[in-house]
């Protein structure tokens, strides 16, 4: 998934203006979105892997994303508060530092070979993961010249993708190329205690990655620490707003329960996450169908750098795209030849059905900035909490894989995709209504968190 923004204007600076990018901070920033988006798809390539150690059904297997993604929900107002006490760079260092306490939790895990000890040490992962992205993004743009903010804020992003983009390669490698899995009627045929000496067995091939990772997040948390920002760089009191032709005025509703369009970009971000998330994590599984694929799981996640590389690519196509056709509109073509392909993929087998799923990453590409635009747009001073409301909505990345992973066990792995295909044909809805939207004045009155 698209990397989450916290908030998308940016900070106006006091002092003498900022004319140079700390090239420092934004090397730090961009290693850590890379990191974001690998550890975020490495779960596609957990999944299958814990699902065959622990003999687990659809269902159970999805309890990884449904660990993951509810911390979005649960800590993403934790991690504003921490912001605002702390400020966006200590902020960010502390949720470096917690997603290394939950990368490190991986190797108890693997010890005692029990799933419940994998899906805690997710919980903590990501609650550093959501801490850190609740400060990213605005933490980009305050350290260079406010006009190239956005540029800064998609050139990070895209880095984002091509963590989504390579996980699935080195996860293949690194986890599932050296794995031996058993049938589950050979496992059952085990005694206690050599199923358990078969699980630790298969478990441990997560060892090796999972501390590599906590190294690289120690090393990004020390060396965020150690960057010190000009006073120049402090953000003043007010935002400013990225969008073109944006123009300050006064917005008279002060609740963000009186945006209507905000509810519908909420309700988009659910369904957007949680197709993308449903269909990523069922999709190795997927191609090891008979019917589609019949891939062995290693060659399996290989064929997952498809998918996620269509979104890497569409969203260079897309940020192209955007600069000339309404956001509402591409939005709306996008999410239905997502649902097409979905169908088309349901209705048919072998590679017809396997590469018309995995072209829909082409198509998700552009889904979660657009909605995030569409749903924040106009909000003023509501701004902030309009974007924790959008960020608390990626909760969708925890319950839909799980209805789906229900439904894969009740009527088939290939129809179970019916409900990602339903959530596209919401979205597809809100991009091509959303041209009817009344148009409100904006208040530029934004408070920033400080930076220290």
């Amino acid at each position: 998934m698209a990397a989450i923004v916290s908030n998308t204007g940016a900070p106006v600076t006091h002092g003498a203006p900022q004319n140079h990018t700390d090239t420092r901070a934004m090397t730090v920033t961009t290693a850590l979105f890379f990191m974001v988006g690998f550890l975020t798809c490495l779960n596609d390539i957990i999944i299958p892997h814990l699902k065959s150690i622990f003999e687990l059904n659809y269902a159970e297997a999805m309890l990884v994303q449904f660990a993951f993604f509810s911390s979005y929900f649960v800590f993403s107002y934790p991690g504003g508060r921490l912001v605002d006490w702390l400020g966006y760079k200590r902020a960010m260092v502390i949720g470096l530092l917690v997603m290394a306490v939950g990368a490190l939790g991986f190797l108890p895990a693997a010890d005692y070979a029990t799933f419940p000890v994998f899906l805690g040490a997710l919980v903590v992962l990501a609650a550093g993961m959501t801490t850190v992205q609740v400060a990213v993004n605005p933490y980009v743009t305050i350290i260079g010249p406010s006009r190239t903010a956005s540029s800064r804020l998609n050139l990070t992003q895209a880095f984002n993708s091509v963590g989504t983009f390579i996980a699935p390669f080195f996860g293949s490698v690194l986890i599932l190329k050296g794995a031996r899995p058993l049938s589950p009627e050979r496992v059952q045929a085990l005694s206690a205690a050599g199923r358990q000496a078969y699980r630790t067995t298969e478990a441990s091939s997560v060892r090796l990655p999972y501390i590599g990772m906590a190294i690289v997040l120690l090393a990004l948390a020390i060396a965020l620490a150690l960057i010190k920002l000009k006073p120049q760089q402090e953000p003043a009191a007010q935002m400013q707003d990225l969008r073109s032709g944006a123009k300050g005025g006064i917005n008279n509703s002060h609740s963000i329960w009186h945006h209507p369009w905000l509810l519908a970009g909420a309700a988009g971000i659910f369904t957007y996450v949680g197709a993308e998330v449903a269909i990523g994590s069922l999709l190795v599984s997927y191609m090891g169908l008979p019917g589609v694929g019949g891939l062995v799981a290693a060659t399996a996640a290989k064929y997952l750098m498809v998918y996620w590389g269509g979104a890497m690519v569409g969203r260079f196509i897309g940020a192209a795209v955007l600069q000339h056709v309404r956001t509402g509109l591409v939005l709306g073509v996008a999410a239905f030849c997502a649902f097409c392909l979905v169908v088309l993929s349901i209705l048919t087998h072998g590679h017809t059905a396997m590469f018309a799923l995995l072209a829909v990453g082409f198509c998700n590409s552009i889904m979660f900035p657009s909605i995030f635009t569409l749903g924040i747009e106009n909000l003023g001073s509501l701004t902030s909490k309009g974007s924790s409301l959008m960020i608390a909505a990626i909760v969708g990345g925890a319950i839909i894989p799980l209805l789906t992973g229900r439904l894969a066990d009740r009527i088939g792995l290939q129809y179970a995709f019916m409900l990602p295909a339903l959530c596209y044909i919401y979205i597809a809805a809100f991009g091509w209504t959303n041209g009817r939207r009344r148009v409100v004045e904006i208040n530029p009155d934004l408070e920033a968190a400080p930076v220290v």
